[in-house]
């Protein structure tokens, strides 16, 4: 009799699947999200309390617990995984490329669940990479722009773990985790070994990927060996997994034309974020309204900017609102500004044509203001960057990018890409 804990081998990747994609933050969620709507299949990102659409195929939620500690994010996945995982849904973890947040304990919540449902032992296949932005993963150990992650301004600025070593960072929630580096991945055995390694004594298996063909491969190898496996990664490889199924006509996403302007709002400390909001500006394309953290926590001239952003939406204008930060900002403070900034604009919503956030904490502030619980997603304008439709007390297109994303002119192809959607009535 075959061991229950030996998975059985399939003879091709599934087909067609249905997925939970679980997020620790709300661009995470939609960019992993849009790799399946860009194949065919219907997709929206959901998040706080709003009852998630069984029927949908695709199914995205952001668990908002990027700033949460190990403790916090591990309940809230369990807690989130025991509410909206079915039998029928395929599992994808989410984690930042960048490994900021807790991935650690949010994988180790994930395989308890996975434990406590199926009663049989859990397995995870780790590939973080997502080389169309430059992240990718040698022996183990995460890479930005080809170097190792620790010198990146996003680890400087933001990290959790001592070092970029995936092995190690699992082992803070107890893990044990194995390596696949990237001869094993290009060999043409790694169907065989990730099986072997999902009978084994790990419990995670760590593979590495320069390329997106490297994610293809991860992808079809898991799903042909390890079918009760979920999958943990970032966009790069929810694109690998969506690959694998059948692609289909997208159904269109049409608006009523709206003349109203595009709210662009930049609350990243990101540089390449701010190089864009230069870049607009520069352009003279925008309207620019800077703001400082002192005014958005005071609440003070907070009346004259709404009643000045108004004015210029309702005109057509598409406006640049920036959080102005000099020297070394608080990190602790993020969330406060970015509620702060939130109840700020809170007046303008109804004038609004279009929108577009960059960083997840900003974009999640705002649409929960605006009392929006979700996005339907039509298309990606670029790699990390998705296209959808509010869901809620709004429907205006809505473009979400990460902070660290992008280059100088992410900013003006989304200005545009919304410009043209809310003038022709088309997201697709």
């Amino acid at each position: 009799m075959e061991s229950p804990l030996v998975p059985r081998r399939s003879a091709a990747p599934e087909m067609g699947a249905r997925w939970l994609i679980l997020a620790d933050d709300l661009t995470g969620a939609a960019d992993c999200a849009i790799a399946f709507r860009r194949r065919g299949s219907a997709a929206a990102v959901m998040w706080g309390d709003a009852a998630p659409d069984d029927q949908l195929p695709i199914l995205s939620y952001d668990a908002d617990s990027r700033g949460l500690s190990a403790k916090a994010a591990a309940g809230r996945h369990a807690a989130l995984l025991e509410r909206l995982h079915s039998v029928d849904r395929r599992l994808f973890k989410k984690i930042d490329s960048t490994m900021r947040g807790q991935p650690a304990a949010e994988s180790a919540a994930t395989l308890a669940h996975l434990r406590t449902r199926y009663g049989q032992q859990a397995f995870g296949v780790l590939a973080p990479a997502f080389p169309a932005t430059g992240r990718t993963t040698v022996n183990g150990r995460m890479r930005v722009g080809g170097r190792p992650l620790e010198e990146a301004e996003v680890w400087r600025r933001d990290h959790t773990y001592a070092s970029a070593d995936l092995g190690a960072m699992l082992a803070t929630a107890g893990i044990r985790a194995g390596t696949i580096t990237l001869p094993v991945v290009r060999g043409g055995r790694l169907a065989d070994m990730l099986a072997e390694a999902a009978a084994g004594p790990d419990e995670i298996v760590v593979c590495d990927a320069e390329t997106d063909d490297d994610l293809h491969r991860i992808a079809e190898a898991g799903l042909a060996a390890t079918p009760s496996a979920c999958f943990i990664g970032s966009a790069g490889l929810a694109h690998a997994l969506a690959a694998t199924g059948p692609k289909a006509a997208r159904e269109p996403v049409r608006i009523t034309p709206d003349g109203r302007g595009t709210l662009l709002v930049v609350g990243s400390l990101a540089e390449i974020s701010r190089a864009g909001a230069r870049r607009l500006v520069a352009d003279g394309c925008v309207a620019h309204l800077p703001v400082s953290p002192e005014t958005l926590l005071a609440r003070e001239g907070q009346g004259s900017l709404a009643t000045q952003l108004a004015e210029w939406l309702t005109a057509g204008q598409d406006v640049l609102v920036e959080i102005m930060l000099g020297g070394e900002p608080d990190m602790s403070i993020g969330p406060r500004l970015a509620r702060a900034l939130a109840e700020a604009l809170a007046p303008t919503a109804g004038q609004i044509g279009a929108l577009a956030a960059t960083g997840g904490e900003t974009a999640a502030a705002l649409l929960t203001r605006f009392d929006i619980h979700g996005i339907q997603l039509a298309d990606e304008i670029e790699p990390g960057v998705s296209l959808g439709l509010t869901l809620g007390r709004l429907s205006i297109p809505i473009a979400t990018k990460a902070g660290a994303f992008g280059d100088a002119d992410s900013l003006a192809r989304i200005r545009d890409r919304l410009r043209r959607a809310r003038i022709e009535g088309s997201l697709t």
